[in-house]
């Protein structure tokens, strides 16, 4: 199937590119288009309804009207002199409120919004919310419907802010916006610049080592420009499928497709690069040369069914997640999986077309395919691994172990919040916080209602609402809000805590919901919303998750290492190997973010977001590795030799992936989500790790050591050594020189042997012999 594949786009070249340019521009435009119709940003929306919190948001829906997409503002007004305000100030601005409340935002158009474009304009609820204790200044609170990751709705906002600026400006009051949508708009403006540099940073990054590795601009240029036609194909067929199915996607679900297909479509054509250009230096000087369709077509057969064992593995390790709780994974794993799956499909046709159309002209202008390079680092320490295997095993494992240890003490931060720039709205909500409780500009809630559709009385709900204020911690207790059909009521309580930190977590999950499930009358119903309420449940779900899905995908990456490498000890070994690389990934991020710089601890995603990357991607290279260390195995000679080969031919394919699969992963680190900067710096040192110490020192190292007996039960080249007949079994070894792929033994006679070296899976006469007389 994959010869069939990569032998038929080597045939037709020019058909396979213009099927996929053209379907590539279209679904790119359909995914810009609507990608934010599919996606959701309401935490608690990924929460199964067994879960306290999301039975709270159903009844705030069904009963009080919230919408799901709700956006709410706060607004602080207080007088430009920096007075009090007086009675006639707060007239004046339920005056302004009550106008504001009236006006319709439009959302603004230029010719850089996208079509399809959703129209987010709206007249949003705007009122009076309480006044600071000293006067200082008094709070409105505004909603604004829509998904907050669309730049649509983000545009609207900065109309509706402008708006009640310049209306509160005209009676001399100034303004301030704070809020989750207020502060992701502020991050994002802020980081703005950084942003747009950084990922020009990683594209010139990997133009650079490109042009350093293949001495050629064509050859740095072409796979950048194919892995963004495949990554907009990609994102369309996502789009596609979560329409199809009604599904919901997170907001980093775009940004996370599209590194991880950067990342690992390089991947895949620098190896198919690598193995090309090594193919045509050693088919120069031969005569003929193999016409660029043949060459083409051989190299992709053999590397595609590495790439395919490759990306298996990571669909596999992603798919797991459709079996988590928690609706954020849940939906993430699928979408990586189908954006994979297209980056398989290309890898074994439009790369092998690109390869085909090109031939030696994709290395231009360098001369390289005209001689043999000389040993390099790549050949001397591919020697140093086969010689001195034990030492090298020690010190990648001292290393693993010492970076391992900073897992002692790991916590979990489920807040969202805190640790990215200082932005306008979080110095308005510590304006607030000084006045009022912490919480008062996200209050948690208290829903009640009555069993069986009776009607509720606010007076019940007293002895209740009483027991709430005693609870350390409760800064404010409103009084009962009844739904409009009396069955169901909501009771805000205000924080002294931070609503996004541990400590108002803890106080839900523990006093709060201990005194609800005490005090609430009988024949009534509570759940406890808001906030706090919602990451304690997340957190209970990423922890059932985390005990879930890992054996679960560790199983089944075992199962296609297995069926790869035809082997029981090699997959035990790289599995082992991935393993100790999450550990010492994970611990190095916690040393980074807990330890060093005082974070409350690393992201809550982070562990099990990093265990399928690192695992999943890591494995990639040792796949890499392991299937050329097999091959050369099936030559005569020490298995040390071999793998000092395998090491040569491959260690710098494996490397240059490494830097440019890092680097794509690392331009998340500048983002101002503290939680997917850790993402972004965790699984670029995972990589690393997995490029430039396990596969490259650590894997071969093991199967230097343990030479052909690394492949058990079925060792490389036995089957051949015992067809032969018996008394030939200590004829002279001729051994292949160090850049031929296979060689085959032939007897034309009684009295003598001969050699054929030849390019697997090629059906080309051999092209080189040799008969030697016993």
């Amino acid at each position: 199937m994959i010869r069939a594949l990569t032998g038929f786009s080597s045939r037709n070249p020019w058909k396979v590119i213009a099927v996929w340019a053209v379907l590539g521009i279209g679904l790119t435009i359909l995914s810009q288009a609507l990608m934010f119709r599919v996606t959701q940003t309401q935490t608690a929306d990924f929460l199964p309804k067994s879960y306290d919190s999301a039975a709270a948001m159903k009844i705030a829906e069904d009963r009080f009207g919230t919408k799901a997409d709700a956006n709410p503002v706060t607004v602080l007004v207080a007088r430009t002199d920096g007075q009090v305000l007086t009675a006639a100030d707060q007239q004046q601005i339920s005056a302004e409120a009550e106008k504001l409340g009236r006006l319709k935002v439009t959302m603004p158009k230029s010719k850089d919004t996208p079509p399809l474009q959703h129209d987010y304009s709206q007249t949003p609820q705007v009122s009076t919310a309480m006044v600071a204790p000293d006067k200082t200044f008094e709070l409105l609170t505004a909603n604004l419907t829509g998904n907050s990751a669309d730049p649509g709705l983000q545009d609207t906002f900065r109309a509706f802010r402008n708006s009640a600026r310049a209306e509160l400006a005209t009676v001399g009051m100034r303004t301030g916006f704070t809020g989750s949508l207020a502060d992701q708009i502020d991050s994002d403006d802020s980081t703005k610049t950084l942003s747009t540099v950084a990922s020009g940073v990683m594209v010139g990054l990997i133009v650079l080592i490109h042009v350093l590795v293949f001495r050629s601009v064509l050859a740095a240029l072409v796979p950048l420009l194919l892995v963004s036609i495949i990554g907009g194909m990609a994102s369309g067929a996502v789009v596609g499928v979560a329409m199809l199915t009604g599904i919901k996607l997170d907001p980093s679900v775009p940004s996370l497709i599209g590194v991880v297909l950067l990342g690992i479509g390089i991947d895949y054509f620098l190896f198919m690069m690598f193995r090309f250009r090594e193919h045509l230096r050693a088919d120069t000087g031969r005569g003929p040369q193999q016409h660029r369709r043949d060459a083409a077509a051989e190299v992709s057969g053999r590397v595609g069914t590495a790439v395919t064992s490759a990306a298996l593995t990571i669909v596999a390790a992603f798919a797991t997640l459709g079996v988590a709780t928690f609706g954020q994974f849940r939906v993430l794993g699928p979408a990586i999986a189908v954006s994979v799956l297209v980056m398989l499909l290309a890898s074994l046709t439009l790369m092998p077309a690109v390869l085909s159309a090109c031939g030696r002209g994709l290395f231009w202008p360098s001369r390289a395919l005209t001689r043999e390079p000389r040993e390099g680092a790549a050949a001397r320490f591919g020697d140093l691994v086969a010689r001195r295997p034990l030492a090298m095993i020690v010190a990648s494992l001292a290393l693993l172990g010492a970076l391992g240890a900073g897992l002692v003490g790991i916590k979990m931060d489920y807040g969202m919040g805190g640790g990215g720039p200082r932005t306008a709205a979080q110095v308005t909500a510590a304006e607030i916080s000084r006045a009022l409780p912490a919480g008062v500009c996200d209050p948690t809630s208290v829903y009640v209602e009555a069993k069986g559709g009776g009607k509720l009385d606010a007076g019940a709900l007293e002895g209740l609402t009483h027991e709430l204020g005693q609870v350390g911690g409760v800064g404010q207790v409103a009084k009962p809000v009844l739904s409009e059909d009396a069955q169901a009521a909501r009771i805000d309580l205000f924080l002294t805590a931070d609503s996004q930190s541990q400590q108002a977590r803890d106080l839900v999950s523990g006093p709060l919901r201990a005194a609800v499930a005490k005090f609430t009358p009988t024949g009534l119903e509570a759940h406890v919303g808001g906030t706090p309420a919602i990451f304690a449940d997340v957190s209970t779900a990423v922890d059932h998750d985390l005990r879930l899905v890992f054996p679960v995908a560790a199983g089944l990456i075992a199962v296609i290492l297995i069926l790869l490498l035809r082997s029981l000890l090699a997959p035990m070994v790289l599995m082992v190997s991935v393993g100790l690389g999450f550990v010492a990934t994970l611990g190095a991020a916690t040393l980074v973010f807990q330890h060093a710089m005082n974070k409350p601890g690393v992201t809550f995603t982070l562990p099990l977001v990093l265990f399928l990357f690192v695992v999943a991607l890591g494995t990639d290279y040792n796949i890499l590795i392991s299937d050329r260390i097999r091959e050369e195995m099936e030559r005569p000679g020490s298995a040390r030799k071999a793998v000092a080969r395998a090491v040569r031919h491959t260690a710098p394919a494996i490397a240059t992936a490494g830097l440019v699969l890092a680097g794509s992963f690392g331009s998340l680190a500048v983002t101002p989500s503290p939680g997917t900067q850790q993402v972004g710096f965790a699984t670029g040192l995972g990589i690393l790790l997995s490029a430039f110490l396990l596969s490259i020192v650590l894997v071969p190292a093991l199967a230097a050591l343990l030479g052909r007996s690394l492949w058990w039960p079925v060792r490389p080249g036995r089957a051949e050594n015992h067809r032969q007949p018996q008394h030939r079994q200590h004829a002279p070894e001729l051994e292949p020189d160090a850049d031929s792929y296979a060689y085959q033994r032939h007897y034309p006679h009684p009295d003598s042997y001969q050699y054929q070296y030849q390019y697997p899976g090629s059906d080309a006469d051999p092209y080189w012999t040799k008969t030697t007389d016993h």
